[in-house]
This record gives C-alpha cells, structure tokens and sequence, in this order.
C-alpha cells in the first residue's frame, strides 16, 4: 500500500473496529495549563482508572516474539502475526532496504485514529530508530498532511521511557490545534544561527534535544531524504548519549529516550525514570512521549488539580536530566521570541 492509502483507510477501520468490539476508545476532556510561556494540554480521562497498567515490558527479543504462537516461557506480542483483521490497517516496504511494515489500529485509544507503525519482523523497542524506519514516519506524515489531516509521531526507547510492549513500533497521534503539539509550537518560535546544527530550548526546565528539518524535505529523493533524517537523528542521538554521561547517578543499562517527529523539526528527550509520583496525592503518573511533546494524560479530577499544582514542568524535570547543552555544542543558540 502507499501512505496516502493508509491514511485514508484509519478513519473508516477505526470505526469498524470500534464497532466490532475490538478496539476500545477512552473519551477525554483536555484543559490547557499554562506555565509561563509554556501552554500544556492535560487530558483527563477517567475510563483509564479501570484499565491495568502494564508492566515494563520484556525487550530481549529472546522473550518475546514467537510469543503470539503461544510459546511457553514467553511473553505474548501482539504485534505479531496473525493480525487481528479490524485493527490491520496494511503494509508498507521501505523503497531503500525492502524493509516490511506492518500499520495497526492502537488498541487501547483516548485519542481517535491512533495508529500504530510497527516493524514486519520483530525489532526490540530498546533499540535507537534505524534510518528505513524514520523515513518511512515522515512519509506518514507528509501523507497525512496532503489529505488535510495533521498527525506526529512519537517512539519511546527503553526502560524508562514509559514503552509498553517489547516489539518495535512508533505511534502516531492526530493533533486538532494546526500547530501541533505544544513541543512543536515553542520549537517553531526558536530563533537559531546555524539551521542545520541541533538546538535546545531553554526555557524548558530539562534536557531536550531538537533538530530543524530541512523546508523542502518532503521533496527530496528517497535516498537524500534516508541521509538527511538519519544525520540528524545521529546527532541528536550522540547528544542525548552525552546528557545521559554528564549524570553520575543515572542507572546502569543502555539510555532511555523519547522520539518526537513531526513534519518540522525531530526531537530526543534523554529520560532517567519511567514513572512520577505526585507529592501531594501519591498517584503515579505514567509519561512517555506525549507528555514531553506537551500533552499530559491525567485519570481523575483529583490527579488534574494535583498536577496542576505541581507543574508540568516539575513533573517532567522529574523524569528528565538536567539540560547541559551549552557545554556540549558550540552553536549559538538564540532565545524564542
């Protein structure tokens, strides 16, 4: 299948899926929280109360994989075939490597169309985005685009980055504001000298490692494009490795980092914990990537009120590093207007 074709069918097997029983939607409210000049969106979604948190998955791949085929020893993955036909959405080959994709329907959804790009043979979530794969992501997003719809994408990496199943995927979220998340929005503003060099934003109060695309990205030749992704990817990658080195009391183990894509810029977010507790109510939140693209998933009325309280910063300084970007590269970096 192409892209575009994808795009076009998540609506319509969404709804399908829904219907058959298959796929279970969690409806929302979202407040908008701000702090400073940082405008967060919290949503709050009770139904999340009576769903069971999932444990850190398995991502040896030695534990996971044949699972589905039921395997004894191993843990279930259900990204593996057979696919469940109302959340199959189709597949994509990669034009470089031939390498095979598989689209799936998010199971579990508090935001409608939410899909999923997994890899064809199993790949464990542990490890860094290979260039096939954010290729392929952003032409999701160009897809999605020139059908008037505006999504990103996300990958959490690791143990600590809020992932909860082992097999390979990156997430992709329709956003209704056209200016994306509030991530996007604060990178946008961002005034820099040099366009192809990483960049931070400083009045994040943690470490966030941000890259601008290219204007004419999406026009480029499959092979520049692979190049060009995959460069900044690497930069922003030794970036997030080199965060991770600036803290002596980082845990043993390979880094934890979220991945935030969208048709502008690349973001890598170096995580230290999985999970924070709200100092006020004792609740645990869970955050991935979508809390450091800047949207927050609360349960209840208690834990919203809590975390605003709190901060949204705090929070997710909580689960963050430190920001040292101004030891570690040269560039000049200018502060939003």
């Amino acid at each position: 299948m192409q892209h575009s074709d994808i795009i076009l069918k998540i609506p319509g097997q969404f709804e399908k899926a829904q219907q058959a029983g298959d796929l279970f939607f969690f409806p929302s409210t979202i407040e908008t929280h701000s702090e400073g000049d940082i405008e967060y969106q919290v949503r709050l979604c009770p139904a999340l109360l009576h769903k069971p948190t999932l444990p850190t998955p398995h991502f040896d791949a030695a534990d996971v994989g044949v699972a589905a085929h039921g395997s004894r020893g191993k843990v279930f993955d259900p990204f593996a075939p057979p696919y469940n036909e109302n959340l199959y959405v189709g597949e994509l080959q990669d034009q470089e490597t031939q390498e095979e994709f598989v689209v799936l329907l998010n199971k579990f959804s508090v935001v409608p169309h939410h899909f999923l790009l997994v890899t064809k043979e199993f790949r464990s979530q542990a490890t860094p985005l290979m260039p096939a794969e954010l290729v392929q992501a952003y032409l999701m997003l160009v897809a999605a685009h020139k059908a008037g719809k505006r999504f990103f994408s996300f990958y959490n990496c690791g143990d600590n980055s809020g992932a909860s199943q082992a097999h390979k995927h990156i997430q992709f979220i329709p956003v209704e504001d056209n200016d994306g998340p509030p991530l996007e929005r604060l990178a946008r503003k961002a005034r820099i000298e040099f366009e192809d060099r990483p960049f931070a934003l400083s009045n994040l109060p943690y470490a966030s490692h941000t890259a601008r695309l290219p204007s004419d990205m999406s026009t480029l030749s499959a092979e520049r494009m692979e190049a060009t992704i995959a460069s900044m990817f690497i930069q922003l990658l030794d970036l997030c490795i080199s965060t991770v080195r600036h803290d002596p009391e980082y845990p043993s183990g390979s880094p934890s980092y979220n991945v935030i894509l969208t048709l502008e810029h690349l973001h890598i977010v170096p995580r230290k914990r999985e999970t924070y507790i709200l100092n006020e109510t004792g609740d645990t939140l869970n955050i991935n990537s979508l809390g450091f693209a800047g949207l927050l998933l609360v349960k209840s009325e208690n834990e919203l009120e809590a975390v605003k309280r709190e901060g949204v910063g705090k929070i997710l300084r909580g689960v963050a590093l430190e920001s040292v970007h101004n030891k570690q590269c040269d560039s000049v970096f200018l502060d939003p207007v």
